[in-house]
This record gives C-alpha cells, sequence and structure tokens, in this order.
C-alpha cells in the first residue's frame, strides 16, 4: 500500500507587487492637482501685485473683452503690472493693447461725465440767448448718454430742414450748426454725424434711395460744421442709416424721424469705433487734415533780355512748381527733405 501512494507536491505562487495591480494613474490626477495649485496661487500673487486701476481695467475686459481689444499704447500685453512681470494675448505684431486704464477708471469717467453735463449746459444757453435760435428750441433734442454728448436736430411739420429728396441744409439748420460747433469744438473729444429718414419709401430709378440720401444729409451737415472751425480731424465718422433707427417708432412717418444726430464721443465710445475697423485709436493725430498753401511769388523781370543764369533759373522754378503742382493734386508735398501727406475736405 505504502508504494502505491503518490507523492504529494506543494507548489508555491508568487503575487505581484501592488504596483501591478491599481496602476500609476494616482500620479497623473496628483500632478494636476500641484498645477492647478500652483496656477490659482500665482493668480493670488498677481492680484495682490496689481493696483486698483489695473484691477478695474480687468473687470472691464471680462465684463466686455472688445473694451480692452487694439486700445492702443505702449504695452503689449492684457495686463501691465508697472514693473518687469508681462502676460502677453499673443503675437506683438498683432497686438494693439493698451497698459493705460485711465479712459476706463471711475475718476476718469466721472470728470469726462460731469464735462459733458456742463456742455449740455452751455448748449442750452446758447439757445436761449440766441434769438435766432430760441425759436427752433423744440427741433434740437440734446442729452448726455453712454456714449457721450447727444445732440439731435429734428425736422418739424412745415419746418424741415432740407428739401422733399434733397440734401441742401435750410438756412436755418445751416445757422443752427454754426451756433453749436464753437461748444463742441471746445474738448478734444471725436464727432460722429449721422443721417436719419422716416420710414416712406424713396427710390429713384438710379437706385437712390433713403440710405444714400440720409449719407449725403450727414455729410452736408459736415461741411457745414467745418465752415464753423470745426478741425476735420475731430470729425471720426459720417454715416447714413435711412430708417433703421425710429426716433418715434409707434409712427414711422413723422417729420421728427428725420433729423440729423451728433454724437460727441466719449473716449470709452470713441476707442471702440476705431476697434470696430481694427485701427489703433491713436494713430488719428499723425495726419495733417487741412491742405497747405502756398501762394507763388513770382516777380516780372525788369528787362526783356534775360542772363543766361536768369533764364536756367526760371527754368528750374517752372519744374518745381510743375512738380508742385503734382504733389498737391496727388495728396503728397515734400518740404526740407521730409514727404507730408494730407486730405482735403
Amino acid at each position: 500500500m505504502a508504494e502505491n501512494a503518490q507523492p504529494i507536491i506543494i507548489k508555491k505562487v508568487k503575487k505581484g507587487g501592488h504596483g501591478g495591480h491599481h496602476g500609476g494613474s494616482w500620479k497623473v490626477a496628483y500632478a494636476d492637482f500641484v498645477t492647478a495649485m500652483m496656477a490659482f496661487f500665482l493668480l493670488l500673487w498677481l492680484l495682490s501685485a496689481s493696483n486698483q486701476e489695473t484691477l478695474a481695467g480687468i473687470s472691464d475686459y471680462f465684463e466686455n473683452p472688445s473694451a480692452i481689444d487694439a486700445s492702443g499704447g505702449k504695452s503689449t500685453s492684457m495686463i501691465d503690472l508697472g514693473s518687469n512681470v508681462d502676460i502677453s494675448k499673443g503675437d506683438d505684431n498683432q497686438n494693439r493693447e493698451s497698459n493705460s486704464f485711465e479712459y476706463y477708471s471711475d475718476a476718469f469717467q466721472q470728470m469726462e461725465q460731469q464735462k459733458l453735463e456742463e456742455l449740455k449746459v452751455q448748449l442750452e444757453q446758447v439757445i436761449e440767448k440766441t434769438p435766432a435760435l430760441e425759436k427752433y428750441k423744440d427741433q434740437l433734442l440734446i442729452d448726455v448718454t453712454d456714449e457721450g454728448l447727444h445732440i439731435q436736430i429734428v425736422d418739424k411739420k412745415n419746418r424741415p430742414m432740407f428739401d422733399l429728396g434733397s440734401a441742401t441744409l435750410k438756412p436755418y439748420a445751416k445757422h443752427i450748426l454754426r451756433e453749436i460747433a464753437p461748444v463742441l469744438n471746445q474738448v478734444t473729444n471725436k464727432l460722429s454725424i449721422s443721417g436719419h429718414t422716416d420710414a416712406k419709401r424713396y427710390f429713384r430709378s438710379d437706385g437712390y434711395s433713403n440710405w444714400e440720401l440720409s449719407s449725403d444729409r450727414a455729410n452736408a451737415a459736415r461741411r457745414e460744421l467745418l465752415k464753423a472751425s470745426t478741425p476735420a480731424r475731430k470729425i471720426a465718422r459720417v454715416v447714413g442709416l435711412a430708417s433703421k433707427f425710429l426716433l418715434k417708432k409707434s409712427t414711422p412717418s413723422d417729420p421728427q424721424n428725420r433729423r440729423i444726430s451728433i454724437l460727441l464721443l466719449k473716449k470709452k465710445s470713441e476707442h471702440a469705433l476705431y476697434r470696430e475697423q481694427g485701427l489703433n485709436p491713436d494713430i488719428s493725430s499723425e495726419l495733417i487734415e487741412s491742405p497747405i498753401k502756398i501762394k507763388p511769388n513770382i516777380k516780372k523781370p525788369k528787362s526783356s533780355i534775360k542772363p543766361d543764369s536768369a533764364v536756367k533759373k526760371e527754368k528750374s522754378s517752372s519744374v518745381d512748381t510743375k512738380e508742385l503742382h503734382e504733389a498737391i493734386r496727388s495728396g503728397t508735398v515734400r518740404r526740407s527733405g521730409a514727404i507730408v501727406r494730407f486730405s482735403g475736405e
């Protein structure tokens, strides 16, 4: 019996370590946690190092991101801490950010609001004290809005600013514009001029409609302001809006819907206007917008016989004059080795 018994074999199996069972995913989670904590403490440090104007600018950015885009200035970063710390938003060539938030600070906006309120009162006084304007005060709507000082010159029944289908200002409308221009010129804020029509259909065979008519009327107001010594660089926009923004929505054919709107822009609104075109708000100050007038000083020679030197000088002067006229027509005048560009009215 003992010889037929099978031997007992015991197999020992070694189990692997815990690492093979659980894997290393916890390490990835831990790394993400550490990275998030570092970002959080970095944010706290940046906020503690920022002044109130910078914080106000950051707040405005998250409320309205377009308020910061392309606002111009020296900095190319979204956040400027006034030190070597710089958080860039992108390529320097495409970045038009500004490190200046003074136009968005509460102090500046309060000061600007107060100045516009003073101009509003001054305009109302001009209207009251000018007999020629006092009888038209019911056609002048003046108010301070979020965008700036808003002046609207509206039509009245039997007293329109323009003839029907015409873009020629009536004499009284010209007088109104020339009286308000000196008040608006007291500040450097830019002007936006809009032309509006009523909702009556107006269409000519050549395609001329309320859009073209409102644009021409806005340009007529612009030209009148220029005649009243308003600098051309002060006018930032001239547009025709047809009947898209009615003053009297309940009565689309009301004469008051036919109006000229002049908006003295606040700085934030002015910057937003430039940003719509993808431009830096500061570039307008570099342009010369009034033509250079040069009076030629030509003297007749005393003798009909001219020496050779005089003939050569006259030919040279004639060539220079022709070149100058060509330069004026092309919008470029070269003086003292520098090229000056300008645009007329």
